[in-house]
């Protein structure tokens, strides 16, 4: 059985703040810093995780010499969070408490001004949010679809990582909890290719790491939609030389994870690539990958989707109504092609990363499909001799009607078309009444004695 992870908030995001309860939690635990804490941290290595070591600030310095990050002071920071302030709070995750903060040139000469979001580790979570600090060290990960990471805090029992501040939230908050209506097709498929790429470079890296957590939560938009991967708390080294996978304990999100993973703890590129296809289909289809307050067979999006992934004539079960039928018929079909393939159960049946972008990108451009816009009413103008014309035509008509009418009357003096009965009603009020309005009054008081 699989273990739950934590539920990390987008920390690099702006939005509401969270329940004061969740801050004060936060705070007392990092108040219990310096009590039994403990000060040191493992080499900067993913495998030497689980080795005993201690990395020492002038070792830090050294290797990143290169690497363009600002190191600050804790004092810094804490000024730079306003004393890392509830109304600064924006959440708490696995690696510890995240507030957003401000910088400057004053602070650092060179440095552009602007929001940051300051990840603050929670020394009692264990390795995970020490993971997350090495995994931008060690590879220096940097890539415009991962977020930026600007700085770090290492002081005393202090550890701190600076990113860029996200605008526009989480992917998740967009697809499932926006009030501003639905994504378009094409701003879904735009942030399925920023996906797939920021993947794909990580697992095209050098020393390849495998993302292992990756779901709507942690993919971050910026104002245009720019996608860019967060929190990788959980990521890990790949499989290395001859080695075909790496075995871990399973850790992850239920509905994301790799059927393989789940049932041997067997972590390849190709369990992230399982994890992209069911995100692709949350796009599609604009439902989360369960929920229990669905059908009992459709709460699994996977298992009721994937189907009708390859029968084009099914794909209106697949796609989101929100939509409107305003996307490309050609570009859906490739796109459910791909998380169709991505959903595979045999993973060497499924494509790479780099696979997966080649595959998406020409979805972008095509633009099969007619927008909807305003409704257009079209009046056509004739010329004036052709109305006069229609005008005159319809009087002889109206003038056959009225002969008629008057011939059957002359004819038929007493039919009770033409007779009409002047009544007076219980309120003293004189009320004509036609032949058919006398019959229709007779109906109804039939029906309401009958009731009575």
């Amino acid at each position: 059985m699989a273990a739950k992870s934590w539920n990390p908030f987008s920390c690099c995001v702006g939005g509401s703040r969270v329940a004061d309860d969740d801050y004060d939690a936060c705070k007392r635990r990092i108040r219990r810093r310096g009590k039994g804490c403990p000060r040191s941290s493992s080499r900067m290595s993913f495998k030497s995780l689980s080795s005993s070591g201690t990395l020492s600030p002038e070792d830090l310095s050294i290797t990143l010499s290169r690497s363009n990050l600002y190191a600050f002071t804790y004092a810094e920071l804490r000024a730079a969070t306003g004393s890392f302030s509830r109304a600064n709070y924006l959440g708490c995750g696995g690696f510890g408490p995240v507030y957003k903060g401000a910088v400057d040139d004053e602070l650092r000469p060179g440095l552009a001004a602007q929001p940051v979001a300051v990840k603050y580790l929670d020394l009692e979570c264990g390795t995970q949010g020490h993971k997350e600090w090495l995994v931008f060290f060690l590879g220096q990960l940097r890539h415009k679809n991962l977020v930026k990471l600007i700085g770090y805090c290492y002081e005393d029992e202090h550890r701190m990582l600076v990113y860029e501040f996200m605008s526009g939230e989480s992917l998740e908050k967009h697809l499932f909890k926006s009030i501003n209506g639905s994504l378009p097709w094409m701003t879904r498929m735009k942030i399925a290719v920023g996906a797939a790429k920021g993947l794909a470079f990580l697992h095209d890296a050098d020393s390849p790491v495998i993302y292992r957590d990756f779901k709507v939560s942690n993919i971050l938009l910026d104002s245009d939609y720019n996608t860019k991967l967060s929190d990788f708390g959980l990521a890990q080294d790949g499989p290395q030389g001859d080695e075909t996978h790496v075995t871990t304990r399973v850790m992850g999100t239920h509905g994301y994870a790799a059927p393989e993973y789940i049932l041997t703890g067997h972590l390849t590129a190709k369990s992230d690539v399982y994890s992209f296809g069911v995100v692709l289909l949350e796009l599609l289809s604009g439902l989360r990958s369960v929920d229990r307050a669905r059908r009992p067979r459709e709460q699994n999006l996977v298992s009721w989707a994937r189907p009708y992934l390859k029968r084009s004539d099914r794909l209106y079960k697949v796609m989101d109504p929100a939509l409107e039928c305003q996307y490309s018929c050609k570009g859906a079909e490739a796109a459910t092609l791909v998380a169709y393939k991505c959903l595979s159960q045999n993973p060497k049946s499924r494509p790479t990363m780099r696979e997966v972008v080649k595959a998406l990108e020409p979805v972008l451009y095509m633009e099969d499909f007619f927008p909807m816009g305003p409704f257009v009413f079209t009046v056509i103008v004739e010329e004036d001799k052709v109305v006069d014309m229609k005008v005159e035509v319809e009087e002889k008509h109206q003038h056959h009607r009225q002969n008629h009418q008057d011939r059957h009357r002359q004819k038929y003096p007493d039919s009770a078309i033409h007779a009409g009965i002047v009544l007076r009603g219980h309120d003293g009020v004189i009320n004509g009444y036609t032949g058919a309005q006398r019959r229709q009054q007779r109906s109804s008081s039939y029906h309401r004695e009958r009731r009575a």
